[in-house]
């Protein structure tokens, strides 16, 4: 991958946002290592989001943001040099040369250099701001610097380093999209519910669920999208009630739904999208009331979504028109106060209505701030997902009444505007008319 002029004056901007927060302290971001697959065979890399956030660079390495050197001030890539051996087999490498002169870098080492050139730094600084990485033979070297660098401290005279979450830095940062980032989400959103839609047009009873995450991948990729954002979850029948199903190998049957979770990741951005609908050609009586439920539910969340609304108020709203539906159809015993007091509705509704997206499918940002739920902003995005699931084991305790088996969510991508908010997702069909009209063009 190479930078374009604008991309690499976005890049460096938020570099240099961070830098100015870094008066006397060193930020630190050790990339994951290759992961094997079986024995030389890698699984397709994946850098880290915080590094991919601040240089765009998609290969394995490192980065140190500091003003604590004045020699080596400002950023610093660690990455691994040219070798054309090595680049025969895997492919061309941007190099210590690249790092500098197409991504920007001040000063570029090679990645076995990165731990010295740290230390380096800390001997000068007061604070150092660290990622702590998946491989924790890093995390250990990096505080065995801290507690070395600290014990010169006594003789010096100067403080012990103080040790901080990168999140302290990054969070809000990627919080807040810009419209670049906003762009980003729109084309990852658009190409996503196009694949949705082409599989709901697509699929007939006896077919896998593994041909549904196969359409959906395929359409992803032919989009532009880089890979699947998360694993696809293609869930048919009673599998739809076990939240992260993603084995995706069971035939799919006349009669069930298929409860679909699946987004594609493009230019580092994440699309989140679900959608339920019958694997024939409409909805059952009761698959229906669940349905119109859960829809009833995420509307009226995704209408609450503006300036100034909080996540924790979105939930309960849907919260409290599924208890309330719960309890219409039976499957509770009001009344609602009670319901919602002693979270009953908890046995078919049991996680949470949102989470932020951006570059992570459960990206950054604290849902809390100062103990008070955190207000919506322009430019945050959130998904908006309430569902219904009646798993094996509920008719123990609950008069199921024959909803036994079925699982419901409906996920949509909702940005934050100055006005109220936008859905990014609108594309992919959730209207039990519309999924009914699809459904009969491909079961003719």
């Amino acid at each position: 991958m190479t930078l374009n002029g604008p991309e690499k004056k976005s890049y460096a901007a938020r570099r240099s946002a961070v830098l100015d927060q870094l008066d006397g302290s060193v930020l630190f971001i050790a990339g994951p290592p290759e992961a094997i697959y079986a024995n030389d065979v890698h699984y397709r890399y994946r850098p880290d989001t915080n590094i991919r956030y601040l240089t765009g660079f998609e290969e394995p390495s490192s980065l140190l943001l500091s003003r604590s050197a004045d020699d080596e001030a400002g950023t610093t890539f660690f990455v691994r040099p040219c070798d054309p051996a090595a680049e025969t087999w895997t492919g061309r490498r941007a190099g210590i040369d690249g790092a500098r002169e197409t991504y920007g870098a001040d000063h570029a080492y090679g990645l076995d250099e990165a731990l010295t050139v740290l230390e380096r730094h800390l001997r000068k600084a007061d604070k150092l701001y660290f990622a702590h990485c998946i491989d924790r033979s890093v995390n250990e070297r990096v505080m065995d610097i801290v507690h070395r660098v600290n014990m010169e401290r006594p003789r010096t005279g100067a403080s012990h380093i103080v040790v901080a979450d990168v999140r302290a830095v990054l969070d809000e940062m990627r919080l807040h999209k810009s419209n670049d980032e906003l762009t980003l989400l729109r084309r990852a959103c658009e190409v996503s519910c196009a694949a949705h839609r082409r599989t709901m047009e697509s699929v007939v009873p006896g077919m896998n669920e593994f041909d549904i995450e196969a359409m959906l991948e395929h359409d992803f990729r032919r989009g532009g999208c880089r890979a699947p954002a998360y694993g696809t979850i293609a869930a048919g029948g009673d599998n739809a009630t076990v939240l992260h199903y993603t084995a995706n190998d069971q035939k799919l049957r006349d009669g069930d739904l298929v409860l679909i979770d699946a987004g594609g990741e493009y230019g580092g951005y994440c699309a989140d999208i679900t959608r339920t609908w019958p694997v024939g050609q409409r909805f059952s009586d009761k698959q229906a009331a669940l349905y119109d439920l859960v829809l009833d539910a995420q509307l009226a969340a995704i209408d609450a979504v503006k300036p100034g609304a909080t996540i924790d108020g979105i939930h309960e709203i849907a919260v409290g028109i599924l208890a309330q539906g719960l309890i219409d159809l039976g499957l509770l015993v009001g009344p609602l106060d009670a319901c919602l007091e002693s979270e009953s509705y908890r046995d078919f509704y049991m996680h949470r209505t949102s989470h932020w997206l951006g570059m992570d499918v459960h990206d950054a940002g604290a849902y809390r701030v100062a103990g008070e739920p955190r207000r919506l902003e322009p430019g945050m995005v959130l998904t908006v997902e309430p569902g219904l699931y009646v798993g094996p084991g509920i008719h123990a305790k609950r008069d199921t009444k024959g909803y036994e088996g079925i699982g419901i969510r409906i996920e949509d991508d909702i940005a934050v505007t100055s006005t109220g908010s936008e859905v990014l997702t609108a594309g992919a069909p959730k209207s039990r008319e519309d999924i009914e009209a699809l459904r009969a063009g491909a079961n003719r």
